[in-house]
């Protein structure tokens, strides 16, 4: 089978996070016969497979190396259902491009990889390394109960990957362009500034919160928090949601809840983020509460041996010098880099992921297939 039938075979399954639609089972069917053992790792309604084809070097006196390809299977809600110009889980190929929820995000790097390891394992059926996937169906969602759970249950038993690849849409306009070599740190806040509500015409009876935290908004928003460095941009911060009052015009609240946001480059720490950020809203005179949650960490995988496999690969494939980048938001690499020394996030374009009417150019899909296939050779001993 080839990419394009493995591809339509499982957009056709309505996978909406975190919902698996049987997913996983199908890309098991496709493993085992290559000499694969899968083990399911199911937490809370979520569905994850840790499937591994253990390499002759492996063991207690183990000198093969663990090559790990991680990836999702759940897509994101479809949206109105008459935008679509054909059913998002009919795939359906117009124009040279096949169209369907999760044809660019990521369900083409599935297929594409599971037929490179077709491949790869047929002309190489003995190797001292170890090939594996962690797939899950909680990347789209919350992430709560996805690759972090199965991540802490290999950490517990001892088990780290040398290598890793994950199958994230990375490229910009043509397959192989951009491959991500680390993302930036997740730090969100909840911030509620206290004040006294009353009456407008009263102004010496209320403390308008919204007005005393304005002077400490416009400081929040305009500090430089780093420079980044050669790897990252700048720490950035933005303001997502801000909210105050009754909705009537004549009661000056009590309350002001803004919502921000860090993306946060290696420059900086989340630790050092919260003390400045709270060095600031002392130095106001603010009554506040402010609740933390750090979404991800920074990771970053200095160029060696994978970003290289990977680069030559795309260059005897495409042609192209790829780029690496730390660009976008967060994937479930921020994860499996707590067990992996080196990962990379590569897969095709993404113009269309999570749009009405996502779609893959059809032509991409071979040569993906022959650049994961290339890239795990390489990295073979």
């Amino acid at each position: 089978m080839h990419v394009l039938e493995k591809v339509k075979a499982l957009i056709a399954r309505p996978s909406i996070t975190p919902d698996d639609a049987g997913c996983l089972d199908l890309i098991a069917s496709w493993l085992i016969p290559l000499g694969f053992t899968v083990e399911r790792m199911d937490v809370g309604g979520v569905s994850n497979l840790w499937a591994k084809r253990q390499g002759c070097g492996q063991g207690d006196d183990a000198t093969g190396k663990l090559i790990c390809f991680a990836g999702h299977t759940d897509v994101v809600p479809t949206g109105p259902l008459d935008k679509w110009t054909s059913p998002p889980f009919a795939p359906e190929i117009r124009d040279g491009y096949l169209y369907g929820r999760g044809a660019a995000d990521m369900k083409s790097s599935l297929a594409a990889c599971v037929v490179a390891l077709e491949r790869l394992l047929h002309r190489r059926p003995a190797s001292a390394d170890s090939l594996a996937l962690l797939l899950t169906s909680d990347e789209e969602g919350d992430a709560v109960n996805g690759t972090v759970r199965v991540v802490e249950r290999l950490k517990a038993r001892g088990e780290r990957m040398d290598y890793c690849i994950v199958g994230e849409p990375t490229c910009v306009d043509r397959l192989g362009d951009t491959v991500k070599n680390g993302r930036r740190g997740s730090l969100s806040a909840k911030l509620v500034i206290n004040g006294v509500q009353g009456h407008v015409a009263y102004p010496h009876l209320v403390k308008n919160p919204v007005h005393l935290a304005a002077p400490a908004l416009a400081e929040l928003v305009s500090v430089t928090w780093d420079a980044g460095n050669g790897d990252f941009p700048p720490t950035s911060l933005q303001i997502s949601n801000a909210h105050a009052g009754t909705g009537a015009n004549n009661v000056s609240p009590g309350r002001f809840e803004i919502m921000f946001n860090f993306r946060f480059s290696t420059a900086s720490t989340a630790e050092g983020l919260e003390a400045r950020v709270h060095e600031l809203l002392d130095r106001h005179g603010l009554d506040y509460d402010i609740q933390w949650t750090l979404g991800a960490k920074p990771f970053l995988t200095l160029r060696g041996t994978l970003s290289a496999a990977i680069a030559e690969s795309i260059h005897e494939v495409t042609g192209m010098t790829t780029e690496l980048a730390t660009t976008g938001g967060t994937s479930d690499g921020r994860f499996i880099a707590d067990i992996c020394d080196q990962l990379v996030e590569f897969g095709p374009t993404n113009e269309s992921i999570h749009k009405i009417d996502e779609r893959i150019a059809v032509a991409e899909l071979e040569p993906l297939a022959k650049i994961y296939e290339g890239t795990f050779d390489r990295l073979m001993s």
